[in-house]
């Protein structure tokens, strides 16, 4: 797996050369729904990335494993009760929001669709990435082998302590230090690619921590009610 390897803030290399575009923003902007300023913050940021606001459809998340598929027809809109957003429509920019929790960006190279997924603890627990592939299999005949998967900034094992009852749910995804347990998403959710035969070679991980670098990233395990939301995004050319 590809790790410590962006071109430049939010930009995968593993894209490159693909019609894609997927990026994530950081704590000079809040682009979550709370934020009185977010409708003029989130066109900030997509003007950077040459994206039309107008072209941008939202996960209204919950910390779920429910997957919707999108089109062109949702363009400006904000899907409730979602975590992950698949499409096959060009220019529909889609959106997921975090503050620790992975982000999940998947390009079928050969059908040409997408995925993004919003990867927490609830929602890998009950497999939110197999069950947006899977959908991707319905929907356009995706196969594992010609997925193309980036993680965006999340909480690593460094950082993320947990309790018991959360523990028992990955028990190939915690360790233990000086008998507290840690548990690392992105890998996770990673060993759940390479279970469903994603290739190794295939995978990028941004490998940031929000909370060894909150002073760039928004963190809430770390800030609390004061954190702010970043967007990931990612959009068919």
């Amino acid at each position: 797996m590809i790790s410590n390897l962006l071109d430049k803030v939010g930009v995968f290399r593993i894209f490159s050369g693909y019609p894609v575009i997927a990026s994530f923003s950081d704590r000079n902007l809040d682009l979550g729904f709370d934020c009185p300023d977010y409708k003029k913050n989130r066109k900030e940021f997509l003007r950077l990335l040459d994206i039309d606001y107008d072209n941008l459809v939202c996960a209204k998340q919950i910390h779920s494993a429910n997957v919707v598929e999108v089109c062109k027809k949702d363009a400006g809109g904000v899907i409730p009760d979602t975590d992950a957003l698949i499409t096959k429509a060009e220019h529909l920019a889609l959106a997921v929001f975090t503050a620790d929790c992975p982000s999940v960006f998947i390009y079928d190279s050969r059908n040409n669709a997408i995925g993004l997924v919003h990867a927490g603890w609830r929602g890998s627990k009950d497999k939110i990435l197999q069950k947006a592939l899977m959908l991707m299999r319905q929907k356009f005949g995706t196969e594992p082998k010609d997925l193309f998967c980036a993680f965006g900034p999340a909480i690593h094992a460094c950082c993320y302590e947990i309790g018991p009852d959360v523990a028992a749910y990955f028990p190939e995804g915690v360790t233990i230090r000086n008998n507290k347990r840690y548990l690392d998403l992105a890998l996770v959710n990673q060993n759940q690619l390479l279970g469903l035969g994603v290739k190794k070679s295939q995978i990028e991980d941004s490998a940031i921590c929000t909370v060894c670098s909150n002073v760039r990233y928004f963190s809430y395990r770390k800030e609390k009610e004061e954190s702010g939301r970043m967007m990931s995004v990612m959009v068919l050319k």
